[in-house]
């Protein structure tokens, strides 16, 4: 009967290789179940003295105030836009139909006003001032931050009132430029 068992095998020796098979394996489906393969996380894609707005064709470096930029699914540039309004303005259309992957914009808690150069954060984590002195590209416009505690600050010294992502509403990011306001005409 023992003529079928191998003259050196150690049970205790099987059983561990067997054991440590199992583990392999097993670590091997955990670490595969780690990797996606959906698409990389988006990074803010930084300006340029050649960068344009996706609106009016205006050069964002030759601008003060936030810039903003928003990456759809369907392309891999994202669109560039030289204020914050703009960007909400086109985020809010009831029309917009492309789906956002990402929405970044300056923080001029960071970025020099006058010459807004990197500093991007995503815009849906960001802090507002709407309502202040300070003129971006197109007039009166929205700023970011990155701090509630920079928003607050700068909305002291310059006016306005800070608001979270969510609370930044339509009627905030009109395009009109005031015409519609101007009883003059």
């Amino acid at each position: 009967m023992n003529a079928q068992r191998r003259p050196h095998a150690n049970p205790l020796r099987s059983s561990l290789v067997r054991h440590l098979l199992v583990v392999c394996f097993a670590a091997t489906l955990l670490a595969a179940c780690g990797k996606t393969n959906g698409p990389a996380p988006l990074v803010p894609v930084e300006i340029d003295r050649s960068t344009s707005c996706t609106l009016d064709g205006m050069l964002l470096a030759d601008y003060p105030g936030p810039k903003a930029q928003i990456h759809y699914a369907d392309r891999t540039e994202p669109d560039f836009f030289c204020d914050t309004v703009e960007m909400f303005a086109i985020y809010f259309k009831p029309e917009q139909v492309r789906q956002v992957r990402a929405l970044f914009v300056q923080d001029m808690g960071k970025a020099d006003w006058a010459e807004p150069r990197d500093h991007w954060i995503d815009a849906k984590a960001a802090w507002y001032v709407h309502g202040s002195s300070r003129h971006g590209s197109m007039g009166p416009t929205i700023a970011s931050f990155a701090l509630e505690g920079d928003a607050q600050k700068f909305a002291t010294e310059h006016g306005g009132k800070v608001l979270a992502f969510a609370d930044v509403t339509p009627a905030m990011a009109i395009l009109d430029g005031g015409v519609l306001h101007d009883q003059g005409m």
